[in-house]
């Protein structure tokens, strides 16, 4: 008798049974995926013409198969802040690999972190930490990091929301960012190594911050307006000049006044410049329900889903120390709502970005794909992603949620069964 033949494991996966996220719709078909590459494989391709047996068949009941979901503005979760120091940087290092492993399981498999306005030597210390980590291609590090986002300092006082002004600074000229970032955090190294810094927030309206805008840009920084008192003309003088994001749309800006648009005016339809990116916290509390879907029918194909969370997802409810800008102040979490002791001013969210979809849909009376685009296809074409992220297109990285949709009413809740990172399940729910 023949002895048995030992085939060699594929590293490839089918699911079926599923409604996969394309082209703004959901659609019955399959998706084959390898944990080898981490990419997507293209079907056709591997069943016809390479005859690819996968290793494994995942039946998902009809359920959604996505891409994992991208989030553009994430200050901390689950007891970490980025924008803190520590005495020994290495512990830094390690509190964020766990808040990475975590993350995933909310279905975020790939994220900017945010570091507000802080110091000098804060910076410098913290962006080494933050940025693309990617290219490790390591499954069990959880969420990947897309780049640093840095909030400031260079705001307007009078928009300053909970940021610290007493560290707020006015750019004159590159050399200004430079020694307040630090050179190599901003500059491309000129190897393998990805530079840390992938989005600065600033009010172009402050020194001469919309003249550096090129310069940001040129580096491959996206430039996002925010917590500014900009003018429409402002506004629009810094898309000119490369501007392609704004900061959380509504809040820590002028609001519209019919005689003077102010920033959401920008997003207005203008023949000689693209309109840009922006970004919309959809709490219920940063914004009123009405206003998000203003904002989407204002320019959907720029609209992105963004929680602005706090080191206080996944905390109970309480009072927490915040350092901020080297003064330490205490907030207050009670459900999803984040404000500073003493006051009604808001301090970020503790929403997840899952439920940020499921509100923006219950909201609008928006469909499914559209929510998700606006976590999905949408941040990874303002990142220059597109291919890479966001799309379940063959080649693309084989990040992926399972999600399962439940109906009260009106209301849609979207729920993550499971989370997929370069091709290799990391999260499964017990439900």
């Amino acid at each position: 008798m023949p002895s048995a033949v030992d085939i060699p494991r594929n590293g490839v996966t089918k699911f079926t049974n599923c409604r996969l996220l394309r082209a703004g719709s959901l659609v019955e078909g399959d998706l084959w995926v390898s944990s080898f590459t981490g990419k997507i494989i293209r079907s056709q391709e591997a069943f016809y013409d390479e005859y690819i047996v996968p290793d494994e068949v995942v039946n998902l009941g009809g359920r959604i198969l996505a891409p994992g979901l991208i989030e553009c503005q994430l200050n901390g979760a689950f007891g970490f802040n980025f924008s803190t120091l520590m005495g020994d940087m290495s512990q830094y290092g390690k509190e964020l690999r766990d808040l990475n492993r975590k993350l995933i399981q909310t279905g975020v498999t790939s994220y900017v972190p945010t570091v507000t306005s802080q110091t000098r030597e804060l910076y410098h210390k913290v962006l080494p930490f933050l940025g693309p980590s990617g290219h490790k291609q390591s499954a069990e590090d959880g969420a990947e990091s897309l780049g640093a986002h840095i909030e400031g300092p260079f705001l307007d006082p009078a928009r300053h929301g909970v940021h610290n002004i007493n560290v707020f600074r006015e750019a004159k000229t590159w050399e200004d960012l430079e020694e307040c970032y630090g050179a190599e955090n901003i500059n491309p190294a000129g190897n393998s190594e990805p530079m840390p810094v992938k989005m600065i927030t600033a009010a172009p309206e402050l020194g001469n911050m919309t003249k550096l805008i090129p310069e940001i840009t040129s580096r491959g920084i996206i430039y996002s307006i925010g917590h500014s008192g900009a003018t429409y003309e402002d506004a629009s003088a810094a898309v000119g000049a490369g501007a392609t994001m704004i900061t959380h749309l509504f809040n820590a800006m002028n609001p519209l006044h019919h005689r003077n648009p102010g920033i959401f005016g920008v997003l207005g339809l203008k023949e000689s410049q693209p309109r840009p990116y922006y970004g919309v916290i959809s709490d219920g509390i940063h914004l009123h329900p009405t206003t998000v879907k203003i904002a989407y029918n204002a320019h959907p194909d720029g609209f992105i889903l963004v929680t602005d969370a706090m080191h206080m997802v996944g905390l109970p409810d309480g009072s927490y120390t915040w350092t901020n800008g080297g003064k330490t102040m205490n907030l207050v979490k009670r459900g999803t709502q984040l404000l500073l002791e003493g006051s009604n001013t808001l301090a970020g969210s503790t929403i997840t970005l899952i439920e940020c979809v499921s509100n923006f849909i219950s909201w609008t009376g928006a469909s499914i794909p559209e929510g998700l685009k606006a976590v999905t296809a949408t941040p990874a074409a303002m990142l220059g992603l597109q291919g890479v992220k966001g799309t379940l297109d063959g080649d693309a990285d084989a990040d992926l949620v399972v999600l399962s949709a439940e109906k009260d009413g009106a209301a849609v809740k979207l729920v993550v069964d499971e989370v997929w990172k370069f091709g290799a399940r990391v999260f499964k729910s017990n439900t």
